[in-house]
Protein backbone atom coordinates (compact mmCIF):
# COMPACT_ATOMS: atom_id res chain seq x y z
CA UNK A 1 0.00 0.00 0.00
CA UNK A 2 1.11 3.61 -0.67
CA UNK A 3 1.35 5.41 2.67
CA UNK A 4 2.45 9.37 3.23
CA UNK A 5 4.83 9.99 5.82
CA UNK A 6 3.28 13.49 7.10
CA UNK A 7 4.01 11.42 10.14
CA UNK A 8 4.74 8.21 11.72
CA UNK A 9 2.42 5.47 10.67
CA UNK A 10 0.93 3.40 13.55
CA UNK A 11 2.23 -0.29 13.23
CA UNK A 12 0.59 -3.33 14.70
CA UNK A 13 3.09 -6.18 14.62
CA UNK A 14 1.48 -9.33 15.27
CA UNK A 15 3.84 -12.89 16.19
CA UNK A 16 2.23 -15.50 14.76
CA UNK A 17 4.80 -17.64 17.16
CA UNK A 18 4.36 -21.76 17.86
CA UNK A 19 3.26 -20.84 21.73
CA UNK A 20 1.74 -17.42 22.05
CA UNK A 21 0.84 -14.72 19.56
CA UNK A 22 2.07 -11.60 20.66
CA UNK A 23 0.73 -7.81 19.39
CA UNK A 24 2.77 -4.66 20.32
CA UNK A 25 0.70 -1.53 18.36
CA UNK A 26 2.93 1.52 17.63
CA UNK A 27 4.69 3.79 15.99
CA UNK A 28 8.37 5.05 15.56
CA UNK A 29 9.26 8.68 16.07
CA UNK A 30 11.65 10.51 14.24
CA UNK A 31 14.56 9.98 16.84
CA UNK A 32 13.98 6.61 16.28
CA UNK A 33 12.46 5.55 19.39
CA UNK A 34 9.63 2.98 19.85
CA UNK A 35 6.30 4.61 21.26
CA UNK A 36 3.83 1.63 22.59
CA UNK A 37 0.52 2.03 22.11
CA UNK A 38 -0.15 -0.87 23.54
CA UNK A 39 0.90 -5.17 23.72
CA UNK A 40 -1.18 -7.61 24.21
CA UNK A 41 -0.01 -11.57 24.38
CA UNK A 42 -2.41 -15.11 24.38
CA UNK A 43 -1.29 -18.32 24.45
CA UNK A 44 -2.31 -20.11 21.28
CA UNK A 45 -0.18 -23.20 21.11
CA UNK A 46 -0.64 -23.39 17.62
CA UNK A 47 2.42 -26.10 16.95
CA UNK A 48 2.45 -29.05 19.15
CA UNK A 49 4.88 -31.65 17.50
CA UNK A 50 7.69 -33.42 18.98
CA UNK A 51 9.56 -33.59 15.04
CA UNK A 52 8.33 -31.48 12.28
CA UNK A 53 5.20 -29.46 12.38
CA UNK A 54 3.80 -31.01 9.59
CA UNK A 55 -0.17 -30.00 10.23
CA UNK A 56 -1.90 -27.48 12.18
CA UNK A 57 -4.54 -29.04 14.22
CA UNK A 58 -8.51 -27.94 13.36
CA UNK A 59 -8.59 -26.83 17.19
CA UNK A 60 -5.16 -24.70 17.18
CA UNK A 61 -6.39 -23.22 13.77
CA UNK A 62 -9.09 -22.17 15.82
CA UNK A 63 -7.94 -20.84 18.42
CA UNK A 64 -5.16 -18.75 15.89
CA UNK A 65 -8.18 -17.05 14.04
CA UNK A 66 -10.07 -16.13 17.51
CA UNK A 67 -6.84 -14.35 18.61
CA UNK A 68 -6.13 -12.84 15.50
CA UNK A 69 -10.04 -11.82 15.47
CA UNK A 70 -9.19 -10.14 18.89
CA UNK A 71 -5.67 -8.29 17.68
CA UNK A 72 -7.17 -6.90 14.53
CA UNK A 73 -9.84 -5.34 16.38
CA UNK A 74 -7.33 -3.50 19.04
CA UNK A 75 -5.20 -3.03 15.88
CA UNK A 76 -7.89 -0.89 13.85
CA UNK A 77 -9.75 0.63 16.37
CA UNK A 78 -5.88 2.66 16.72
CA UNK A 79 -6.35 2.68 12.23
CA UNK A 80 -3.35 0.78 12.19
CA UNK A 81 -1.28 -0.88 9.98
CA UNK A 82 -1.30 -4.55 10.57
CA UNK A 83 1.76 -6.75 10.06
CA UNK A 84 1.30 -10.72 10.90
CA UNK A 85 4.64 -12.59 10.61
CA UNK A 86 4.61 -16.32 11.31
CA UNK A 87 7.27 -18.30 12.38
CA UNK A 88 8.25 -21.90 12.71
CA UNK A 89 5.02 -23.46 12.98
CA UNK A 90 3.03 -22.24 10.34
CA UNK A 91 6.54 -22.49 7.97
CA UNK A 92 6.40 -25.99 8.45
CA UNK A 93 2.97 -26.74 8.06
CA UNK A 94 1.61 -28.38 4.75
CA UNK A 95 -1.73 -27.18 5.80
CA UNK A 96 -0.62 -23.46 6.32
CA UNK A 97 -2.16 -22.21 3.23
CA UNK A 98 -5.71 -23.14 4.95
CA UNK A 99 -4.51 -20.90 7.83
CA UNK A 100 -3.84 -18.59 5.85
CA UNK A 101 -6.68 -18.37 3.52
CA UNK A 102 -8.92 -17.97 6.24
CA UNK A 103 -7.05 -15.07 8.24
CA UNK A 104 -7.53 -13.65 4.98
CA UNK A 105 -10.99 -14.47 4.11
CA UNK A 106 -12.20 -14.07 7.50
CA UNK A 107 -10.16 -10.99 9.03
CA UNK A 108 -8.20 -9.14 6.22
CA UNK A 109 -5.16 -10.27 7.42
CA UNK A 110 -2.22 -11.86 5.33
CA UNK A 111 -0.55 -14.21 7.51
CA UNK A 112 3.63 -13.59 5.97
CA UNK A 113 5.94 -16.66 6.72
CA UNK A 114 9.28 -15.85 7.64
CA UNK A 115 12.59 -18.17 6.75
CA UNK A 116 14.19 -18.97 10.05
CA UNK A 117 17.17 -16.90 8.78
CA UNK A 118 14.84 -13.74 8.46
CA UNK A 119 13.48 -14.28 11.66
CA UNK A 120 16.73 -14.08 13.04
CA UNK A 121 16.99 -10.55 11.26
CA UNK A 122 13.94 -8.79 12.86
CA UNK A 123 14.94 -10.59 16.21
CA UNK A 124 18.51 -8.48 16.06
CA UNK A 125 16.64 -5.59 14.75
CA UNK A 126 14.33 -5.44 17.65
CA UNK A 127 16.69 -5.94 20.52
CA UNK A 128 19.28 -3.61 18.39
CA UNK A 129 16.47 -0.87 19.47
CA UNK A 130 16.24 -2.33 22.76
CA UNK A 131 19.61 -1.58 24.31
CA UNK A 132 22.65 -0.52 23.59
CA UNK A 133 25.03 -3.25 21.86
CA UNK A 134 25.20 -1.01 18.81
CA UNK A 135 28.99 -1.22 18.50
CA UNK A 136 29.29 -4.43 20.34
CA UNK A 137 29.75 -8.02 18.63
CA UNK A 138 26.22 -9.47 20.64
CA UNK A 139 25.27 -12.79 20.26
CA UNK A 140 21.44 -12.90 20.29
CA UNK A 141 19.51 -15.93 21.51
CA UNK A 142 15.71 -16.59 21.33
CA UNK A 143 14.36 -19.47 22.35
CA UNK A 144 10.60 -20.36 20.57
CA UNK A 145 8.13 -22.77 20.76
CA UNK A 146 9.18 -24.57 18.04
CA UNK A 147 12.84 -23.26 17.24
CA UNK A 148 15.41 -21.40 18.29
CA UNK A 149 17.35 -18.49 17.06
CA UNK A 150 20.97 -17.52 17.39
CA UNK A 151 22.51 -14.49 15.60
CA UNK A 152 25.54 -12.64 15.79
CA UNK A 153 25.36 -8.95 14.46
CA UNK A 154 27.49 -5.93 15.13
CA UNK A 155 26.35 -1.76 13.95
CA UNK A 156 23.24 -3.38 12.70
CA UNK A 157 24.99 -6.04 10.47
CA UNK A 158 24.42 -9.65 10.45
CA UNK A 159 27.60 -11.54 10.97
CA UNK A 160 25.66 -14.93 11.21
CA UNK A 161 22.67 -15.98 11.78
CA UNK A 162 21.29 -19.54 12.33
CA UNK A 163 17.82 -21.50 13.34
CA UNK A 164 17.76 -24.70 14.90
CA UNK A 165 14.03 -26.98 14.45
CA UNK A 166 14.46 -27.03 18.73
CA UNK A 167 12.21 -25.14 20.56
CA UNK A 168 10.79 -25.50 24.33
CA UNK A 169 6.96 -27.05 22.38
CA UNK A 170 8.79 -29.06 20.12
CA UNK A 171 11.84 -31.15 22.94
CA UNK A 172 8.55 -30.97 25.30
CA UNK A 173 6.62 -33.43 23.19
CA UNK A 174 9.47 -35.34 22.63
CA UNK A 175 11.02 -35.70 26.37
CA UNK A 176 8.47 -34.29 28.87
CA UNK A 177 5.79 -35.02 26.65
CA UNK A 178 2.36 -33.08 29.59
CA UNK A 179 5.07 -31.78 31.37
CA UNK A 180 6.34 -35.05 33.62
CA UNK A 181 9.83 -35.45 33.67
CA UNK A 182 12.23 -38.02 35.33
CA UNK A 183 16.47 -38.16 35.51
CA UNK A 184 16.44 -39.99 32.59
CA UNK A 185 14.05 -37.85 30.43
CA UNK A 186 16.55 -34.86 31.48
CA UNK A 187 19.46 -36.63 30.78
CA UNK A 188 17.73 -37.60 27.04
CA UNK A 189 17.36 -34.46 26.70
CA UNK A 190 20.50 -33.05 27.30
CA UNK A 191 22.32 -35.50 24.69
CA UNK A 192 19.83 -34.60 22.29
CA UNK A 193 20.70 -30.70 22.23
CA UNK A 194 24.01 -31.52 22.91
CA UNK A 195 24.16 -33.59 19.64
CA UNK A 196 21.81 -31.30 17.55
CA UNK A 197 23.37 -28.20 18.42
CA UNK A 198 27.05 -29.30 18.16
CA UNK A 199 27.82 -27.67 14.96
CA UNK A 200 26.28 -24.22 15.81
CA UNK A 201 27.87 -23.95 19.27
CA UNK A 202 31.12 -24.67 17.27
CA UNK A 203 30.14 -21.85 14.73
CA UNK A 204 29.50 -19.19 17.54
CA UNK A 205 33.11 -20.61 18.92
CA UNK A 206 34.86 -19.92 16.34
CA UNK A 207 33.23 -15.89 15.20
CA UNK A 208 33.19 -14.72 18.92
CA UNK A 209 31.08 -12.16 20.82
CA UNK A 210 31.41 -9.64 23.31
CA UNK A 211 28.26 -9.80 24.40
CA UNK A 212 25.17 -12.13 25.25
CA UNK A 213 21.08 -11.12 24.07
CA UNK A 214 18.29 -12.99 25.35
CA UNK A 215 15.05 -11.99 24.55
CA UNK A 216 12.29 -14.52 24.58
CA UNK A 217 9.53 -15.39 26.98
CA UNK A 218 11.59 -18.67 27.77
CA UNK A 219 14.48 -16.31 28.92
CA UNK A 220 12.81 -13.68 30.42
CA UNK A 221 10.32 -16.07 32.61
CA UNK A 222 14.05 -17.60 33.66
CA UNK A 223 15.21 -14.19 34.52
CA UNK A 224 12.55 -13.78 36.89
CA UNK A 225 12.72 -16.65 38.82
CA UNK A 226 16.72 -16.09 39.20
CA UNK A 227 15.67 -12.54 40.43
CA UNK A 228 12.93 -13.98 42.98
CA UNK A 229 15.01 -16.82 44.13
CA UNK A 230 17.53 -13.84 45.55
CA UNK A 231 14.36 -12.41 47.05
CA UNK A 232 14.51 -9.16 44.71
CA UNK A 233 11.71 -7.33 43.41
CA UNK A 234 10.53 -8.46 40.05
CA UNK A 235 10.38 -5.13 37.23
CA UNK A 236 7.08 -5.26 34.97
CA UNK A 237 9.60 -4.37 32.07
CA UNK A 238 13.36 -6.38 32.62
CA UNK A 239 14.67 -4.62 29.52
CA UNK A 240 18.48 -4.11 30.13
CA UNK A 241 18.40 -5.56 33.19
CA UNK A 242 21.61 -7.96 33.65
CA UNK A 243 21.48 -11.86 35.10
CA UNK A 244 24.46 -13.83 35.88
CA UNK A 245 24.42 -17.23 34.56
CA UNK A 246 25.43 -18.82 38.02
CA UNK A 247 21.78 -17.90 38.99
CA UNK A 248 20.49 -18.84 36.21
CA UNK A 249 21.61 -22.10 36.39
CA UNK A 250 20.56 -22.48 40.00
CA UNK A 251 16.86 -21.73 39.03
CA UNK A 252 17.47 -24.54 36.06
CA UNK A 253 18.52 -27.08 38.26
CA UNK A 254 15.58 -26.14 40.50
CA UNK A 255 13.76 -26.78 37.48
CA UNK A 256 15.07 -29.91 36.71
CA UNK A 257 14.23 -32.02 39.88
CA UNK A 258 10.88 -31.01 39.28
CA UNK A 259 8.71 -34.05 38.03
CA UNK A 260 5.24 -32.55 37.64
CA UNK A 261 3.76 -29.27 36.59
CA UNK A 262 2.02 -28.76 39.70
CA UNK A 263 5.81 -28.78 41.34
CA UNK A 264 7.06 -26.18 38.71
CA UNK A 265 4.27 -23.86 39.60
CA UNK A 266 5.26 -23.76 43.05
CA UNK A 267 8.94 -22.65 41.93
CA UNK A 268 9.16 -18.78 43.15
CA UNK A 269 8.65 -16.21 40.05
CA UNK A 270 7.54 -19.06 37.59
CA UNK A 271 5.02 -18.24 34.53
CA UNK A 272 2.36 -21.37 35.61
CA UNK A 273 0.98 -21.01 32.05
CA UNK A 274 4.85 -21.80 30.86
CA UNK A 275 5.56 -24.58 33.46
CA UNK A 276 4.40 -27.63 30.99
CA UNK A 277 7.29 -26.56 28.74
CA UNK A 278 9.84 -24.37 30.96
CA UNK A 279 12.30 -27.27 31.38
CA UNK A 280 12.40 -27.96 28.28
CA UNK A 281 13.46 -24.47 27.56
CA UNK A 282 15.14 -24.15 30.07
CA UNK A 283 17.96 -27.01 29.38
CA UNK A 284 18.35 -25.14 25.67
CA UNK A 285 19.38 -22.55 27.49
CA UNK A 286 21.74 -24.26 30.20
CA UNK A 287 23.39 -25.58 27.06
CA UNK A 288 24.22 -22.40 25.65
CA UNK A 289 25.74 -21.27 28.91
CA UNK A 290 27.95 -23.96 29.75
CA UNK A 291 29.37 -24.86 26.50
CA UNK A 292 29.76 -20.95 25.58
CA UNK A 293 31.23 -19.49 29.14
CA UNK A 294 28.37 -17.50 29.26
CA UNK A 295 29.36 -15.50 32.47
CA UNK A 296 26.00 -13.01 32.27
CA UNK A 297 23.26 -12.40 29.86
CA UNK A 298 21.42 -9.16 28.91
CA UNK A 299 17.72 -9.68 28.83
CA UNK A 300 15.55 -7.58 26.38
CA UNK A 301 11.74 -7.81 25.57
CA UNK A 302 12.35 -6.49 22.26
CA UNK A 303 12.16 -9.22 19.55
CA UNK A 304 10.88 -10.43 16.56
CA UNK A 305 7.35 -8.22 16.95
CA UNK A 306 9.66 -4.88 17.57
CA UNK A 307 11.87 -5.88 14.81
CA UNK A 308 8.70 -6.27 12.61
CA UNK A 309 7.52 -3.01 13.62
CA UNK A 310 10.93 -0.83 13.08
CA UNK A 311 11.51 -3.15 9.67
CA UNK A 312 8.08 -2.21 8.20
CA UNK A 313 8.13 1.87 9.06
CA UNK A 314 11.97 1.53 7.40
CA UNK A 315 10.07 0.04 4.12
CA UNK A 316 7.36 2.51 3.68
CA UNK A 317 9.68 5.41 4.19
CA UNK A 318 12.35 4.36 1.73
CA UNK A 319 9.53 2.73 -0.91
CA UNK A 320 7.90 6.63 -0.41
CA UNK A 321 10.88 8.05 -1.33
CA UNK A 322 13.31 6.29 -3.74
CA UNK A 323 10.29 4.11 -5.21
CA UNK A 324 12.11 1.06 -5.65
CA UNK A 325 14.09 -2.05 -3.59
CA UNK A 326 14.65 -1.09 0.12
CA UNK A 327 18.42 -1.16 0.75
CA UNK A 328 18.71 -4.68 2.55
CA UNK A 329 16.73 -6.37 -0.20
CA UNK A 330 18.13 -4.61 -3.35
CA UNK A 331 21.87 -5.75 -1.42
CA UNK A 332 19.74 -9.35 -0.96
CA UNK A 333 18.92 -9.26 -4.74
CA UNK A 334 22.08 -8.00 -6.04
CA UNK A 335 24.07 -11.08 -4.07
CA UNK A 336 21.97 -13.48 -6.00
CA UNK A 337 22.96 -12.04 -9.25
CA UNK A 338 26.53 -11.65 -8.23
CA UNK A 339 26.35 -15.58 -7.04
CA UNK A 340 24.57 -16.58 -10.09
CA UNK A 341 26.44 -14.77 -12.35
CA UNK A 342 23.60 -12.73 -13.59
CA UNK A 343 23.98 -10.69 -17.01
CA UNK A 344 23.26 -7.44 -14.77
CA UNK A 345 23.35 -5.39 -17.94
CA UNK A 346 20.67 -7.35 -19.15
CA UNK A 347 19.09 -7.52 -15.94
CA UNK A 348 19.21 -3.88 -15.48
CA UNK A 349 17.88 -2.64 -18.59
CA UNK A 350 14.35 -5.20 -18.17
CA UNK A 351 14.34 -3.85 -14.90
CA UNK A 352 14.13 -0.34 -15.95
CA UNK A 353 11.88 -1.05 -19.13
CA UNK A 354 9.47 -2.99 -17.07
CA UNK A 355 9.55 -0.69 -14.42
CA UNK A 356 8.16 2.42 -16.99
CA UNK A 357 5.70 0.02 -18.34
CA UNK A 358 4.24 -0.60 -14.54
CA UNK A 359 4.20 3.21 -14.26
CA UNK A 360 2.40 3.79 -17.09
CA UNK A 361 -0.03 1.50 -17.37
CA UNK A 362 -0.77 2.06 -13.51
CA UNK A 363 -4.33 3.48 -14.64
CA UNK A 364 -5.38 -0.21 -15.96
CA UNK A 365 -3.35 -2.43 -13.60
CA UNK A 366 -3.93 -0.15 -10.05
CA UNK A 367 -1.11 -1.86 -8.29
CA UNK A 368 0.90 -0.04 -5.57
CA UNK A 369 4.28 0.20 -4.46
CA UNK A 370 4.65 -2.85 -2.46
CA UNK A 371 3.89 -4.81 -6.45
CA UNK A 372 6.29 -2.18 -8.02
CA UNK A 373 9.21 -3.40 -5.60
CA UNK A 374 8.33 -6.82 -6.28
CA UNK A 375 8.45 -6.93 -10.32
CA UNK A 376 12.10 -4.72 -9.60
CA UNK A 377 13.28 -7.93 -7.65
CA UNK A 378 12.13 -10.20 -9.91
CA UNK A 379 13.19 -8.37 -13.41
CA UNK A 380 16.65 -8.60 -11.88
CA UNK A 381 16.56 -12.60 -10.45
CA UNK A 382 14.75 -13.15 -13.49
CA UNK A 383 17.55 -15.75 -15.34
CA UNK A 384 19.57 -16.44 -12.16
CA UNK A 385 18.86 -20.20 -13.78
CA UNK A 386 21.11 -19.79 -16.61
CA UNK A 387 23.84 -20.99 -14.27
CA UNK A 388 21.83 -24.48 -14.13
CA UNK A 389 21.15 -24.14 -18.18
CA UNK A 390 19.57 -22.31 -20.96
CA UNK A 391 16.97 -24.99 -21.25
CA UNK A 392 14.55 -24.56 -18.90
CA UNK A 393 15.98 -21.74 -17.11
CA UNK A 394 13.05 -19.83 -16.15
CA UNK A 395 12.16 -23.09 -13.64
CA UNK A 396 15.73 -23.17 -12.88
CA UNK A 397 14.68 -19.52 -11.57
CA UNK A 398 11.77 -20.56 -9.32
CA UNK A 399 13.42 -23.19 -7.72
CA UNK A 400 16.68 -21.13 -6.98
CA UNK A 401 14.96 -17.79 -5.78
CA UNK A 402 12.49 -19.93 -3.58
CA UNK A 403 15.31 -22.03 -2.35
CA UNK A 404 17.15 -19.11 -1.40
CA UNK A 405 18.49 -16.97 2.01
CA UNK A 406 16.97 -13.99 1.11
CA UNK A 407 17.53 -11.82 4.04
CA UNK A 408 14.53 -8.67 4.36
CA UNK A 409 12.16 -11.19 2.41
CA UNK A 410 9.53 -13.34 3.77
CA UNK A 411 9.30 -16.65 1.91
CA UNK A 412 5.64 -15.78 0.86
CA UNK A 413 7.69 -12.75 -1.08
CA UNK A 414 10.21 -15.04 -2.35
CA UNK A 415 7.87 -17.41 -3.66
CA UNK A 416 5.72 -14.86 -5.52
CA UNK A 417 9.22 -13.56 -6.82
CA UNK A 418 10.11 -16.63 -7.60
CA UNK A 419 6.77 -17.32 -9.71
CA UNK A 420 6.78 -14.10 -11.60
CA UNK A 421 10.21 -15.48 -12.67
CA UNK A 422 9.20 -18.74 -13.90
CA UNK A 423 6.77 -17.05 -16.37
CA UNK A 424 9.05 -14.60 -17.82
CA UNK A 425 9.13 -16.98 -20.89
CA UNK A 426 7.31 -20.30 -21.98
CA UNK A 427 4.18 -21.08 -20.75
CA UNK A 428 1.36 -18.71 -19.13
CA UNK A 429 0.25 -19.29 -15.84
CA UNK A 430 -1.87 -22.14 -16.14
CA UNK A 431 -3.82 -23.50 -12.98
CA UNK A 432 -2.46 -27.22 -13.54
CA UNK A 433 0.74 -25.59 -12.10
CA UNK A 434 0.86 -26.53 -8.52
CA UNK A 435 3.44 -23.22 -7.39
CA UNK A 436 0.31 -20.77 -9.42
CA UNK A 437 -2.69 -22.69 -8.72
CA UNK A 438 -2.46 -22.64 -4.44
CA UNK A 439 -2.24 -18.81 -4.42
CA UNK A 440 -5.12 -16.60 -3.66
CA UNK A 441 -6.94 -15.34 -6.36
CA UNK A 442 -6.33 -11.99 -5.97
CA UNK A 443 -2.38 -12.73 -5.77
CA UNK A 444 -2.73 -15.11 -9.26
CA UNK A 445 -3.64 -11.66 -11.14
CA UNK A 446 -0.98 -9.67 -9.78
CA UNK A 447 1.12 -12.47 -10.98
CA UNK A 448 -0.34 -12.78 -14.01
CA UNK A 449 0.02 -8.58 -14.71
CA UNK A 450 3.49 -8.63 -13.06
CA UNK A 451 4.99 -11.93 -15.35
CA UNK A 452 3.26 -10.16 -18.24
CA UNK A 453 5.03 -7.04 -18.08
CA UNK A 454 8.41 -8.74 -17.71
CA UNK A 455 8.15 -10.68 -20.76
CA UNK A 456 7.65 -8.13 -22.50
CA UNK A 457 10.35 -6.18 -21.47
CA UNK A 458 12.23 -9.25 -21.96
CA UNK A 459 11.19 -9.32 -25.52
CA UNK A 460 12.40 -6.19 -26.28
CA UNK A 461 15.45 -6.86 -25.32
CA UNK A 462 15.56 -10.35 -27.36
CA UNK A 463 19.06 -10.28 -28.15
CA UNK A 464 20.29 -9.28 -24.84
CA UNK A 465 22.41 -6.21 -26.09
CA UNK A 466 20.27 -3.18 -25.23
CA UNK A 467 19.69 -2.10 -29.28
CA UNK A 468 16.66 -0.29 -27.78
CA UNK A 469 17.55 2.08 -25.26
CA UNK A 470 14.44 3.03 -24.45
CA UNK A 471 10.23 3.41 -24.86
CA UNK A 472 7.70 5.77 -25.22
CA UNK A 473 4.38 4.47 -24.50
CA UNK A 474 1.28 6.66 -25.56
CA UNK A 475 -2.54 5.08 -24.29
CA UNK A 476 -5.40 5.70 -26.42
CA UNK A 477 -8.61 4.36 -24.77
CA UNK A 478 -7.45 0.77 -24.04
CA UNK A 479 -4.81 0.72 -26.53
CA UNK A 480 -1.12 0.86 -25.78
CA UNK A 481 1.46 1.83 -28.47
CA UNK A 482 4.83 1.39 -27.46
CA UNK A 483 7.54 2.75 -29.49
CA UNK A 484 10.80 1.28 -29.13
CA UNK A 485 13.97 3.80 -29.66
CA UNK A 486 17.06 2.33 -31.12
CA UNK A 487 20.60 2.79 -29.66
CA UNK A 488 22.03 3.09 -32.95
CA UNK A 489 20.80 2.71 -36.59
CA UNK A 490 21.45 -0.62 -36.41
CA UNK A 491 18.72 -2.87 -36.97
CA UNK A 492 16.18 -3.61 -34.54
CA UNK A 493 13.67 -5.80 -35.97
CA UNK A 494 14.78 -8.82 -33.97
CA UNK A 495 13.29 -6.68 -31.15
CA UNK A 496 10.05 -5.66 -32.52
CA UNK A 497 9.78 -9.36 -33.28
CA UNK A 498 10.11 -10.43 -29.53
CA UNK A 499 8.19 -7.82 -28.35
CA UNK A 500 5.37 -8.74 -30.55
CA UNK A 501 5.80 -12.20 -29.29
CA UNK A 502 5.66 -11.62 -25.63
CA UNK A 503 2.49 -9.10 -25.17
CA UNK A 504 0.10 -11.77 -24.76
CA UNK A 505 -0.39 -12.04 -21.03
CA UNK A 506 -0.37 -8.09 -20.51
CA UNK A 507 -3.09 -8.58 -23.04
CA UNK A 508 -5.25 -10.53 -21.26
CA UNK A 509 -4.77 -9.86 -17.82
CA UNK A 510 -5.51 -6.35 -18.18
CA UNK A 511 -8.14 -6.59 -21.16
CA UNK A 512 -5.85 -4.24 -23.26
CA UNK A 513 -4.65 -4.31 -26.71
CA UNK A 514 -0.80 -3.10 -27.13
CA UNK A 515 0.91 -2.30 -30.45
CA UNK A 516 5.09 -2.06 -30.83
CA UNK A 517 6.39 0.29 -32.93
Amino acid sequence: MDITLDKSPVIAAIDVGTNSFHLIVASVDRKGILNIITREKEMVRLGSSGTDMKYLEEAAIERGIATLKAFSELARSEKAIIRAVATSAVREAVNKNVFQERALNEIGIEIEVVSGVEEGRLIYLGALHALPIYNKQTLVIDIGGGSTETIIGKEGNLIHVNSEKLGAIRLTKRFFDNGKSSKESVKLCREYIRGEWAPEIKKISEIGFQLVVGCSGTIQSLARMALASKGQQIPDVLNGITIQSRDLLEVINAITRTTSVKERQALAGIDVARADIIIAGALIFEHFIKELNIDKILISPYALREGIVFDTVQKIKELNEYKHLTHLRYQTVLNLCHKFQVDLKHSEHVRNISLKIFDTISIFHKLESVERETLEAASLLHDVGYIISHDQHHKHSYYIITHSDMPGFTNDEAEIIGIIARYHRKSHPKKKHPEFSHLPFKKQEMVKVLAGILRLSEGIDRRRKQYVQDINIKINGRTVVIQLIPTSDESYDIEIWGANRRVGLLEESLGINIIIE
